[in-house]
């Protein structure tokens, strides 16, 4: 793999936000504001003050994997907040079966804390983002028990490290596993 590559991002996020996706609104189909992609699949919530019970939800985008998913239809919360089933490396659109009486938004909770980072041959190039306590991020070459190529200290401090120009090597792919607390939130450069 040659030096020069397209090299692209993806965001491990580990914080639960009930408007990160979509702020409150009415719209039929919701405004979506942060849709990913997030290294480690989320979990997918609406959220709303007021009920929403009558109305379902659908949500397309794709699952841990990259594969395209549509969620089964998700009742609407009634000044609450509701879970849409499965767990999702991407939103595409969040779409209300009808008007929307009350402000609605969509949100994340509870990143998976292990899977797959990039499925093809890769090199890790840098990355950044901010801790919260004390973990560890481990990069694995082909499956997430694999070998560790790459592990990074997570400690409640901006995440900077030095990664040589060539990068980390997944010659079989690039998986994660995190043990301990987990970054706030962290963002991977890697060819792709």
């Amino acid at each position: 793999m040659p030096n020069v590559t397209s090299i692209k991002s993806q965001r491990f996020t580990f914080v639960t936000d009930t408007n990160a996706i979509s702020v409150d609104g009415t719209a039929t189909t919701l405004v979506l504001l942060d849709n990913g992609p997030w290294a480690n699949a989320q979990t997918v919530t609406l959220t709303s003050s007021a009920t929403n019970s009558g109305i379902t939800f659908v949500v397309v985008g794709t699952d841990g994997d990259g594969a395209a998913q549509t969620s089964a239809a998700t009742t609407g919360p009634a000044a609450s907040t509701v879970t849409v089933g499965g767990t999702w490396k991407s939103v595409t659109s969040i779409t209300a079966s009808g008007a929307i009486t009350t402000d609605i938004s969509a949100g994340i909770k509870d990143g998976v804390t292990s899977g797959t980072f990039y499925a093809g041959r890769t090199r890790i190039r840098g990355m950044t983002g901010v801790g919260a306590g004390a973990g560890i991020i481990y990069f694995k070459n082909t499956s997430t028990s694999g070998l560790t190529q790459l592990s990074l200290d997570v400690k409640a401090d901006t995440i900077d490290p030095y990664i040589p120009d060539n990068g980390a090597m997944f010659s079989d792919g690039a998986y994660f596993q995190i043990t301990g607390t987990s970054p706030t939130g962290l963002t991977v450069f890697y060819d792709g």
